[in-house]
């Protein structure tokens, strides 16, 4: 079988996004008890919601947070899930603090799109889903829905196990100012995994989620220490949310289309740490360019879960960093215990000007295995135009190449 074939070039086409001068968090008044706003400086201290049982629900005709501006949840301890929908016609715009008490997880779905931009931050204690789903469903069958806003009776104590996404859901973009990781030699570890302060991060152990339409890191960082790191790309269906000690595993079996997901500008999704650190990326398309990354370092002695990827159509791994030292694709490197292994299913896989995935042990353990499953070819090509000596390659301890 011949391993040439045409790559279709990855695009999104954007809304025109800005954030907002003023931060606009305004209450809807849909819920029994209406979620109150007040301010104090620059923090918008968001109060009332509706309680039930340990879930607290917030709905909201619009939601967005400018630069400098803190948004804080002030729920009770006993809170476990801190549910928030918009249910307006207008894109959340979050360039400032989300926070909120305890070890609360924070759920925020608004189907018309979300805009992380490059000082967004996280202050909590749980984990965090930000969706373009319209909708997430309970195990006792009912909703939350931010486009057909329900009653009373509609609010449940029960635990999500699904978001509902309509057919060509809002887009999702992190912007950020690239990554700060280093690749002193192939002999070295990557120095700075796990540690940016940059982007969106949340506690070690605990979930980073991003599932909605088509997803794009521009710089952005995504770090979850010793957790999960989730985006998945759809059209439109139910992804399903199976709960766990740490946070959320998320399924895409029922899915037939998918939508993409590109990182570009040095971007990285990093779950490097003490823990069973864990990376999905599921979508149709989905580009690692400009020496973005997924990095796991397992720094510890429990092993990981590795890094999954599904692209139903295209892998493309390509190029760079600006100054040639870090090659857009994959890392994993066991600095403890067993990292995980990583695992790619697609239909055509390219591996371009330098773009790589690689893994590595600097301990006895063994490194992690290379499963690349892909149905029509494998094309590796090139080396970076920046740096000659990063050559296009998949490289591990095993490596298993496997077109079927």
């Amino acid at each position: 079988m011949s391993n040439s074939f045409i790559l279709k070039s990855i695009t999104l086409s954007y809304l025109s996004f800005s954030i907002p001068v003023a931060a606009q968090i305004v209450p809807d008044n849909t819920l029994p008890n209406d979620s109150r706003v007040t301010t104090q400086g620059n923090t918008n201290i968001i109060n009332g919601g509706t309680k039930a049982g340990n879930n607290l629900f917030h709905s909201f005709e619009q939601f967005s947070l400018s630069t400098g501006r803190t948004g804080y949840f002030d729920n009770t301890s006993d809170i476990q899930n801190i549910i928030t929908r918009v249910t307006g016609k207008s894109i959340s715009n979050i360039d400032g603090l989300l926070k909120a008490n305890g070890t609360a997880n924070l759920f925020l779905l608004n189907p018309n799109g979300i805009v992380f931009g490059s000082n967004a931050r996280l202050d909590i204690g749980g984990s965090f889903l930000g969706s373009t789903a319209n909708s997430l469903k309970f195990a006792d069958g009912k909703e939350f829905n931010a486009t057909a806003p329900q009653t009373t009776s509609l609010l449940t104590v029960n635990v999500p196990i699904g978001l509902g996404l309509d057919k060509n859901p809002g887009e999702i973009r992190v912007q950020g100012s690239a990554n700060n990781l280093a690749i002193p030699s192939l002999f070295t570890p990557v120095s700075g995994a796990g540690a940016s302060s940059k982007g969106l991060r949340v506690l070690p152990g605990k979930t980073l989620a991003l599932i909605g339409g088509n997803i794009a890191l521009e710089g952005g960082n995504l770090t979850a220490p010793g957790g999960r790191v989730e985006m998945g790309s759809v059209s439109d269906g139910t992804v399903s949310i199976k709960p766990t000690t740490s946070g959320w595993v998320f399924g895409y079996q029922d899915l037939q289309s998918f939508q993409n997901i590109i990182m570009s500008k040095q971007a990285l999704v990093d779950t490097s740490g003490f823990g069973n650190s864990a990376i999905q990326l599921v979508g149709e398309q989905i580009s690692f360019t400009e020496g973005s990354v997924a990095l796991i370092q397992n720094q510890g002695a429990q092993a990981g879960s590795g890094i999954n990827i599904q692209a139903s159509n295209l892998l493309q791994l390509s190029g760079t960093s600006s100054d040639g030292t870090i090659p857009s694709g994959v890392e994993v490197e066991t600095l403890g215990g067993n990292a995980g292994d990583i695992v790619v299913s697609t239909k055509y896989l390219s591996f371009e000007n330098g773009g790589a995935i690689n893994s590595k042990t600097f301990t006895e353990a063994n490194a992690s295995n290379i499963l690349l499953n892909a149905s029509e070819s494998i094309e590796v090509k090139g080396f970076s135009f920046i740096n000659p000596t990063t050559a296009s390659i998949a490289s591990a301890g095993l490596a298993r190449l496997k077109p079927y």
